[in-house]
């Protein structure tokens, strides 16, 4: 029977408050300068993707290896990762962050990027290491975007045996409602921050690639675009095959895919998720057996920092660990 049922989690003294939650690590949280080994994953289109290997157990040829997708804009030294990347490591687990196009340390080659229903990619890199190692259990844990990825990629795998076990973070299930969500108070904050990253990105590819004859939008009409919706409207959409950012939003928002999942997963929410509105959580109707809603009051975005403000304890990695191991 499908569970909601939260673990104990208890806000940091000073940091209940959603936006502290969500900024806190970015802010105050040291980096780990952890080591990796890089590996540019070619896929069937003739692009890559890079893939940073943590690999500290590599005398335990079967140690379990867990593939971790970060959220827009992130990557290898986002403190949510580092975090997670070190607390598997503590606990004998190799670690992969596959990188979306364009999100390591270089350009993709190709005048399309990534988007939050993106399966094909992940799936070509999980296929390859299934058949590389056939006896070690296969992880996967996906953060934001890269959880509502990983959650849409479960539910059209279904039986497949890719990966044993899931974790969703913080995932923007109804992609729509986030998309409205973000676009109000102080939630624009995150949107100015990331539009910032995704705008440069565009303007790159223009130095790379005719594209004048795949989008509609200029060069220098870039710098106008706001918000995700006309971002997504004005590249997203049209270089990836949908009609538009309503459609794209539609067609890969991981909530209608939930009661196809085969796979033991977790999903981590937050009810005060500054990115997102509550319409995205579902209900135990829109839930498969095999998966188990953990729905909290506070934690913000990719938050769940316990403790106090000068001493945290970064509860949420700690959990996702335990959920893999158990």
């Amino acid at each position: 029977m499908t569970k909601i049922n939260p673990q104990p989690f208890h806000p940091a003294f000073g940091l209940h408050n959603s936006h502290l939650q969500t900024i806190y690590s970015s802010l105050f949280r040291k980096s780990k300068h952890l080591t990796y080994e890089i590996e540019k994953f070619s896929l069937s289109d003739g692009d890559f993707v890079e893939c940073f290997w943590h690999k500290s157990h590599k005398q335990t040829t079967n140690a379990p290896l867990c593939v971790i997708f970060h959220g827009l804009a992130g990557s290898y030294e986002s403190p949510y990762i580092e975090g997670v990347v070190q607390e598997l490591d503590k606990n004998g687990i190799d670690a992969v962050v596959m990188h979306f196009r364009g999100c390591g340390l270089e350009e993709n080659l190709l005048p399309r990027s990534y988007h939050s229903g993106e399966t094909n990619d992940a799936k070509e890199f999980l296929t390859h290491l299934k058949k590389s190692k056939p006896s070690q259990d296969i992880y996967a844990v996906g953060y934001s975007l890269g959880g509502n990825m990983l959650l849409k990629l479960l539910g059209e795998m279904q039986t497949n045996t890719l990966i044993t076990k899931a974790v969703a973070v913080s995932a923007p299930m109804q992609l729509k409602v986030s998309a409205k969500s973000i676009n109000r108070g102080f939630s624009r904050y995150y949107q100015y921050r990331l539009m910032r990253s995704l705008n440069d990105s565009l303007i790159k590819k223009f130095a790379k690639h005719d594209m004048s004859k795949l989008i509609t939008i200029k060069k220098e009409e870039v710098k106008n675009l706001k918000t995700f919706w006309e971002f997504d409207d004005a590249y997203t959409a049209p270089i990836h095959g949908f009609d538009s950012a309503e459609d794209y939003y539609e067609k890969c928002s991981s909530k209608q895919y939930l009661k196809y999942i085969q796979t033991p997963t977790l999903i981590i929410h937050s009810k005060d998720d500054p990115f997102m509105s509550k319409e995205v959580i579902p209900s135990k109707e829109e839930l498969s057996s095999t998966t188990t809603l953990e729905l909290y009051d506070n934690g913000g975005h990719v938050g769940f920092i316990a403790g106090s403000f000068l001493k945290p304890i970064y509860w949420l990695e700690k959990r996702v660990v335990s959920y893999l191991l158990k």
